[in-house]
């Protein structure tokens, strides 16, 4: 007599649905495209960007550091209530080339961002602000640095 099922396989079939309702496992996009950057890499892009433009007319900004930090560090207040008052939070900072070390310019990435609407504009308050703390570490007028400077 034959049996009218057929005998299991010993090997597992793959999973074609998911049974729990969680969605599909792993990232949504490749790496590549845009949608997987982060508001953090997608803004040391803009300040790499402005960067790669200065380097073109000013071959030795290649020894400088440019770096990205999230807020710029906190000062002690002068008042006894702690407050921040009337103070300005800067936007970026230089730090001169020392034993050893390069100069450095500092991008504060979240004050940029609120300050800004759009990736346009946040694109343009980037590249103002590395011209001017590049014409700051060479003792040059921000003008002199990039002529477009504050056409925008």
């Amino acid at each position: 007599m034959d049996d009218p099922v057929p005998p299991r396989s010993a090997e597992p079939r793959p999973r074609r649905r998911d049974r729990h309702g969680r969605g599909m496992r792993g990232p949504v996009a490749p790496p590549q495209v845009p949608l997987s950057a982060s508001r953090a890499d997608a803004f040391t892009d803009l300040v790499q960007d402005s960067v790669e433009r200065l380097e073109r007319r000013w071959p030795q900004l290649a020894e400088i550091d440019f770096l990205v930090l999230e807020v710029p560090p906190l000062q002690p207040a002068d008042d006894a209530a702690g407050s921040l008052g009337d103070e300005v939070i800067p936007l970026g900072g230089t730090i001169t080339a020392s034993e050893g070390r390069p100069a450095r310019v500092v991008i504060y990435r979240r004050p940029v961002e609120i300050r800004t609407k759009g990736r346009d504009e946040r694109a343009a308050l980037v590249h103002e602000v590395v011209v001017e703390q590049v014409a700051e570490l060479l003792g040059l007028s921000p003008e002199s640095v990039d002529p477009r400077y504050g056409e925008d």
